[in-house]
């Protein structure tokens, strides 16, 4: 089974609107999912500008999937979804 590709975007906006926040998902998915799941910090996934005002920070990227307003349940609500 091919794993799932986890970013958290980490740029200044995201990381002031919460990813901070998010990188306990780094600890609680190896635990949940096990080697199923690859999660990684990611400078800036680009999606600020690209969005704008139509898209909230923080970003996740899961498996090129982009999750806005990111939370720890959101993400993990996702990840279910994809296994």
């Amino acid at each position: 089974m091919k794993k799932i590709d986890v970013k958290i975007c980490l740029g200044t906006s995201c990381y002031v609107m919460g990813s901070s926040y998010l990188q306990e998902l780094v600890d609680m998915i190896p635990l949940k999912f096990g080697d199923k799941v690859n999660i990684v910090g990611h400078n800036c996934l680009g999606e600020c500008v690209s969005r704008g005002e139509h898209g909230k920070p923080p970003y996740v990227q899961i498996d090129g999937e982009i999750v806005e307003s990111a939370t720890i349940e959101k993400v993990l609500e996702h990840i279910e979804k994809k296994l």
